[in-house]
């Protein structure tokens, strides 16, 4: 039987730390990349505009804006949410 000594612990420490953080910067590339394609998700919607999930719900049930259901996430189309806020003056 092997004996676990502190200075193995810090390592695996160390490991799992670093490790956390590769999940995190991957799970934020993959984010960016569904929004440089045009599309976002529910959530980083409503982080942005400031709105809860049922007024997203009405903007989608009302045809406002363009979404798409993939997998269980709702996905919204980043030109449809510019559009509801232009004035019609450009």
């Amino acid at each position: 039987m092997d004996t676990i000594t502190k200075n193995d612990l810090d390592t695996m420490r160390d490991q799992i730390i670093s490790d956390i953080a590769n999940l995190l910067a991957s799970k934020m590339t993959d984010n960016k990349k569904v929004e440089e394609f045009g599309w976002m998700r529910s959530k980083a919607i409503r982080n942005k505009l400031n709105i809860s999930a049922s007024t997203l719900q009405n903007l989608r049930i009302t045809g406002k804006i363009r979404h798409k259901k993939v997998l269980g996430s709702y996905y919204y189309n980043k030109e449809d949410l510019q559009h509801l806020f232009d004035d019609g003056t450009e």
